[in-house]
């Protein structure tokens, strides 16, 4: 198993065989679905769906109907077999589609989930890309993301663009608030906490042991791996104090 070193963080680990590609994990994936008060009737939109786990487990549980979009095109033919594998098609739709520009109605959605994809943007196009979500919300309608915050400037950014591989641009907590806010979103529900996605415990409670183990074993067996591996792991490590998910429920 050999990847290319440029490839994006999250699309790395994938190839090791993780599933759990969000910075608080299951833990801050279930307090953004609690939050929610899903039912049967809600229409739902991914936005990044990615392998399309959270909506599978969504339909799952509540069996409402979900549009999950992503522009990657190896992430949504992977989302389909895991969507058919799960015999939910009939309640998950897949398709292409760009999230600065989405292909929907005003006022459409009950619920739209964006996770671990607006810290990848700079922070003019972060407003733009909520101020998108916001159209596509109906009145009273939740905004669900996931995201990584930083606790002070110690982070060195620089490093960080070169661990993932992406312009990541994490913000303060009260910064992602403001976000929201003065987007529109008349409140914020917020919860945060340490980083889940390379820490040991992490791993284990979001993937179980197992397949934390499978991955652990595929990050260190092939050189080109292990390298980035260990890399990613000793830096997450490092700025385990400085770096953490942030959770937000925003009611339009």
């Amino acid at each position: 198993m050999s990847q290319e070193p440029s490839k994006a963080g999250h699309t790395f680990l994938a190839s090791l065989g993780k599933t759990r590609l969000r910075p608080g994990g299951v833990e801050a994936s279930d307090w953004l679905i609690n939050n929610a008060h899903f039912t049967s009737s809600s229409h739902v939109l991914e936005i990044a769906c990615n392998m399309a786990t959270t909506s599978i487990e969504i339909a799952k549980k509540y069996g409402c109907h979900i549009i999950a979009i992503d522009m990657d095109d190896n992430a949504l033919s992977q989302a389909q077999k895991n969507v058919d594998s799960a015999q939910l098609s009939h309640l998950i739709q897949l398709t292409k589609a760009n999230a600065l520009s989405l292909p929907f109605p005003d006022n459409t959605f009950d619920i739209v989930i964006n996770e671990a994809m607006l810290t990848m943007y700079a922070d003019k196009a972060k407003t733009k890309l909520v101020k998108e979500y916001y159209r596509v919300l109906k009145p009273g309608g939740l905004l669900l993301t996931h995201d990584i915050m930083k606790k002070n400037d110690d982070v060195n950014r620089k490093k960080l663009i070169d661990i993932v591989k992406s312009n990541v641009a994490p913000m303060f907590q009260q910064e992602w608030h403001d976000l929201f806010i003065n987007v529109g979103f008349s409140e914020v529900k917020i919860k945060s906490g340490n980083m889940s996605l390379m820490s040991p415990i992490g791993l284990i409670r979001d993937e179980g042991l197992f397949r934390t183990a499978k991955i652990i074993k595929n990050g260190l067996i092939n050189k080109k791996n292990r390298s980035r591996f260990l890399s990613m792991f000793r830096f997450f490590r490092e700025n385990r104090h400085v770096l953490n998910y942030i959770a937000c429920c925003s009611k339009k």
